[in-house]
């Protein structure tokens, strides 16, 4: 999300001070980018991980339905293909394997394993658009990983909270996140954050729809208690971590600066971490460790030249 937004940042942009009502919308979106993984938990009480993540989907694109229309007649027909990229690779398919990370991962943890986004951003970056990388920004790379590594292949094995091959799906997501960041960096260069966001899920939204109707998401709407209370945590999911965190982001990009923006990079794990413990999920030391090298990595990667 962070690089998505940098596209639409200019020179002159990044010399701007930082108002004081930067430091308010940061704040506001590590809050609810933070609370995106508890929020997937709850709904998870209810629905399947495949049923959370079509309606995410569909729900996500008819928050973004007006924008999409809006902008529909002015893309170029070439960008198509690359839109349709961005919708599979910067939603569609992390949606469905967030969901699934977390019906054995704690959503704390997932929370913090969501900063490798930045560290593979740049790596798919230099891998595959011919992007330049500093070893020091390589070094970066390998300390996120390892913490990573840590992080996976720690704790007590209890296959409620903490099963460590669930964590690669979340791995395999930031994945996506990094190619699709760099799809939209390189290939939609010129187009509005908005634009991007609602007609790249508008290329996946109808394909959620027809899949949500092969499920049995209608039928325990009906009669499985606590049905409605599991759709409004995955509705406020779908709204306020795509649609309206978007419209804040795009904001904080314009009235600061991309390097004061990516604060909320260190500050989402933190909240994850934070409903995570309250919800009574057990944290242990070894995470903790795998969380402050991860960031450490993600600090180097954003701060190096």
């Amino acid at each position: 999300m962070l690089e998505l937004i940098r596209t639409v940042t200019t020179p002159k942009q990044e010399q701007t001070g930082t108002p004081v009502i930067a430091w308010v919308l940061v704040v506001i979106l590590a809050l609810i980018w933070g609370t995106s993984f508890i929020l997937i938990k709850k709904g998870l009480v209810v629905y399947s991980s495949d049923e959370l993540g079509a309606l995410r989907m569909v729900i996500a694109c008819a928050a973004l339905l007006p924008f999409a229309i809006k902008n529909l007649r002015k893309v170029e027909p070439s960008r198509w293909k690359f839109l349709l990229g961005s919708g599979l690779l910067g939603n569609f398919f992390p949606a469905f394997l967030f969901a699934i990370a977390e019906t054995r991962l704690a959503s704390g943890l997932a929370g913090v394993l969501n900063s490798l986004t930045a560290l593979f951003t740049l790596l798919v970056g230099a891998a595959l658009f011919g992007q330049s990388i500093t070893w020091m920004r390589m070094l970066g790379i390998v300390i996120g990983i390892a913490g990573t590594t840590i992080l996976i292949f720690t704790g007590n094995g209890n296959a409620e909270l903490n099963n460590m091959y669930y964590g690669l799906y979340i791995v395999l997501a930031t994945i996506f996140y990094g190619i699709s960041a760099n799809i939209i960096k390189h290939r939609l260069h010129g187009m509005k954050a908005v634009a991007i966001s609602s007609l790249a899920l508008l290329t996946v939204g109808p394909v959620a729809l027809v899949y949500l109707l092969t499920t049995d998401f209608f039928y325990k709407l009906q009669h499985v208690p606590g049905a409605w209370e599991a759709l409004m945590y995955i509705a406020i999911l779908a709204v306020f971590s795509t649609a309206i965190a978007l419209v804040l982001f795009n904001k904080l990009i314009h009235i600061s600066t991309t390097l004061f923006a990516s604060s909320t990079t260190y500050l989402i794990p933190v909240v994850a971490l934070m409903w995570g413990v309250l919800d009574g999920e057990v944290i242990h030391l070894w995470h903790y460790l795998g969380m402050v090298v991860i960031l450490a990595g993600v600090f180097i990667v954003n701060r190096a030249r």
